[in-house]
């Protein structure tokens, strides 16, 4: 239970007893259930008498989480009217399931009635969807209605049956408007879009999702997620629309000016605030607490994992950004490679691979390479350290195999591969292998408890061979 602030799960009919509720279902020895923890508590606190949370410990009520097929730790579910509605897939901060619940209690479209409740929808933080029909009749209207349902996890709709009110967005006759944020309106973009296409999901869908961020969106930890998969160069800087939206848009405006020069060589744009980030601007780019001073700090990271820093100061005419992005788009930047130092003596039968020697070691065109990609906190890595060890015995006096390891968790990799199978959570903890081989055909031997699985041949790399495990 968490708190005074959730709700009572019957654990005889399987049943909530209030409307549309989020329970996380969590075991007390997972690490991530107790990460998530204090900001569900704090979300439940902020939520009370709105929208109910609680939480079951599958270690107790096994029969429960069984029911529901809880397969790892934490799950999260969100339930209408007293029945498994979907999976939740929002945000994990406390603010982002505030938000992210509040949308779940609401109706899956808000009607409007006067130009005074057009406003106050779209005067807010995040893009408004809204769908102007000509009666409540309207085949079109039911078709928002029904996109607005299969949809609303991830946007803002509203509705209304007053054409007028379309007339001042230049909109007169039945159609859709895309409003970003009011903070983020620019001379450089629209910042009402709209749409009169025949309704349907999927063409509501691919419009809003191809122009609801616009050129220069506010990345923020909720919405990072949605952001992957692209290109992205970011801005990260003092930004806080709350206390200062003129500041915060005088270096969005620079992104902007100059990425629009830009704006049809796939790279995307954001800004975001650098305290937001500081763990993973540390982590992943090696800037401290204090770097940066008082003007943005710049990455590029792309689709492949492929990391840039922009190293020059941004200046405020913008050209020391136009220099960067020249030099990118010229393939005459140089990658940063986060690496541990290469280690002095490396001669035991496991070899130890970072970054650095990566090249150098597994890219051996000599050498058929076994690298095993983990993390020190791993159990099930812990757990196959002497296994593997005693793999490497036994084949270390073969001049032309070479047994590795690398510490995926203090180190970039040298080719784009995503660690998929590196421990996130108790269910997904893997360690990841990799067979670089110089035969056509690759075998070794192994543990019992491994599966193969065959790889094709990917340039440049001769990787043959994925050899997933979890013990």
């Amino acid at each position: 239970m968490i708190g005074s602030y959730a709700f009572m799960f019957s654990t005889h009919s399987g049943s909530f007893h209030l409307s549309t509720p989020c329970i996380i279902l969590y075991s007390n020895r997972c690490g991530h259930c107790k990460k998530l923890a204090p900001d569900f508590e704090a979300a439940a606190t902020r939520l009370k008498g709105t929208v109910p949370l609680a939480k079951v410990d599958c270690t107790v009520s096994t029969e429960i989480c069984g029911r529901f097929g809880v397969t790892g730790y934490p799950t999260l579910k969100i339930f209408r009217n007293g029945q498994d509605s979907s999976s939740y897939d929002g945000p994990r901060s406390a603010d982002g399931i505030v938000n992210y619940m509040k949308k779940q209690a609401g109706p899956n479209s808000v009607t409007l009635h006067s130009e005074a409740d057009l406003e106050s929808f779209i005067d807010h933080f995040d893009a408004s969807v809204v769908g102007f029909f000509s009666g409540p009749d309207s085949g079109q209207l039911a078709e928002f209605l029904k996109s607005a349902s299969a949809m609303r996890e991830h946007f803002r709709f509203a509705h209304t049956t007053h054409m007028a009110l379309g007339l001042e967005h230049g909109l007169d006759t039945e159609g859709v408007l895309l409003v970003r944020p009011p903070r983020l309106n620019s001379k450089f973009e629209e910042s009402v879009l709209r749409f009169t296409d025949a309704i349907t999901t999927n063409t509501l869908r691919r419009f809003i999702r191809d122009n609801i961020f616009g050129m220069c969106p506010h990345l923020t930890i909720e919405n990072r997620d949605k952001l992957k998969g692209r290109d992205l160069l970011t801005a990260y800087y003092d930004l806080d629309y709350l206390r200062n939206p003129k500041g915060s848009n005088y270096w969005r405006n620079r992104v902007m000016k100059v990425g629009s020069q830009f704006a049809s060589q796939g790279l995307s744009f954001a800004v975001a605030n650098r305290k937001d980030f500081l763990d993973e601007l540390e982590e992943e780019f090696g800037l401290g607490a204090s770097d940066g001073g008082d003007v943005p700090f710049v990455t590029i990271r792309t689709r492949q994992g492929f990391k840039y820093t922009m190293r020059e100061e941004f200046t405020r005419d913008g050209k020391s950004l136009e220099r960067f992005l020249q030099d990118y788009f010229a393939g005459r930047l140089k990658r940063y490679i986060k690496s541990e130092p290469i280690p002095e003596k490396n001669k035991g039968p496991v070899k130890v691979v970072v970054a650095e020697s990566f090249e150098e070691i597994v890219n051996d065109p000599e050498k058929d390479v076994l690298i095993e990609f983990y993390a020190p906190w791993c159990g099930h890595c812990k757990s196959l350290e002497p296994k593997y060890k005693e793999l490497a015995e036994q084949l270390y006096s073969d001049p032309n195999i070479v047994i590795a390891k690398m510490d995926a968790t203090a180190n970039d990799l040298s080719l784009p591969v995503y660690l998929c199978h590196i421990p996130f959570s108790p269910f997904s903890c893997h360690a990841l292998f990799l067979l670089f081989s110089i035969s056509p055909f690759c075998s070794v031997g192994f543990p019992q408890s491994t599966s193969l699985g065959q790889a094709r041949r990917t340039s440049p790399y001769d990787m043959r061979c994925i050899l997933p495990t979890r013990l």
